[in-house]
């Protein structure tokens, strides 16, 4: 079985999620990174329309010991000239578009460009990438075809990434993938993704845990902003405050509890988290190096907060 390193980078924001980075920013981030001790670094030809794996391996190359992953799922082929800026919200320009493709074909291509983008030999972890209204057709014929990749030596360990844990069940009981990547279903505000990492747990399939801020209302010590990219609603910010206080009684950060909380799970092995500034990066570093009491937890759980 691959080895996942304890701390992953999430390469979204490397790809212009919402607003854009420029080339040294991104280039600071993954070198602040690795000096950080990350080794896990995950990226999507959906980021950034293959900004996203352009700009990680280039910071990659020369470098050993880490591991990478991408994802199948989205084809890019060229758009017509003057489309202008992508519309799913990555400020880049619409020079390319997605094409979904779960086929056979389809991941082979896809791993096939995405080494072409990234100027590297391999990628150690294919992720068949958001299969929500394709989930048939991913067990069927993309899975089968990242097997066969995997029984080659193509890629060391194949598996799902979702945001939500009920088609990743799916594959955890009906396939033998390795990898499962959880999306903000597994975090202080959010458990529901508890029957998928028990299944993981009891097949042996490794998760990453991703979103463990909830896009925003966790990853400061005052819970504001966005749920989910939406904003949050009031009752959740609420909720939120409530934990943090029991935090704080701790003499622990907020932030820093969502980092360390899920690795609290036995299925759990790596923690991923996107950042577009190496600031970003110092500042998550210094909050995974400190111990979270185990009093924290059993004071959530008592006051209803966390489950038992």
């Amino acid at each position: 079985m691959i080895d996942l390193p304890r701390h992953g980078l999430g390469g979204a924001p490397l790809g212009n999620l919402f607003e854009a980075v420029p080339e040294e920013q991104a280039r600071a981030t993954v070198d602040a990174a690795w000096e950080s001790g990350v080794r896990l670094y995950d990226t999507a030809p959906h980021y950034g329309l293959g900004l996203s794996e352009r700009r990680l391996g280039a910071a990659l190359a020369g470098r050993s010991g880490y591991v990478l992953s991408t994802k199948v799922g989205r084809l890019l082929t060229p758009a017509p000239p003057g489309d202008g800026r992508d519309d799913e919200g990555f400020d880049v320009p619409a020079a390319h578009r997605r094409q979904w493709d779960f086929s056979r074909d389809g991941v082979r291509r896809s791993l096939e460009d995405s080494l072409v983008r990234l100027g590297l030999p391999a990628v150690h972890v294919a992720l068949i990438h958001d299969p929500d209204d394709h989930v048939d057709q991913a067990v069927e014929e993309a899975y089968p075809a990242l097997a066969e990749l995997r029984d080659q030596g193509v890629v060391q360990a194949i598996g799902v990434g979702m945001n939500q844990w009920e088609a990743p069940l799916r594959f955890v009981r009906e396939t033998s993938i390795d990898v499962v990547m959880l999306a903000g279903r597994y975090t202080l505000l959010d458990q529901s993704g508890l029957p998928l990492l028990d299944a993981c747990a009891e097949r042996g399939v490794r998760v990453l845990a991703a979103g463990v801020f909830n896009s925003g209302i966790l990853s400061t010590p005052e819970p504001a902003g966005t749920y989910n990219y939406q904003p949050a609603p009031t009752p959740l910010v609420a909720r939120a405050r409530r934990i943090a206080q029991v935090c704080d009684r701790h003499g622990v950060t907020l932030p820093q509890a969502a980092l360390a909380f899920p690795l609290r799970h036995p299925a759990v092995a790596t923690i991923v988290v996107g950042a577009r500034a190496p600031q970003e990066i110092q500042a998550n570093a210094a909050l995974w190096s400190r111990s979270v009491p185990d009093a924290l937890w059993a004071d959530l759980e008592s006051e209803s907060l966390l489950p038992s």
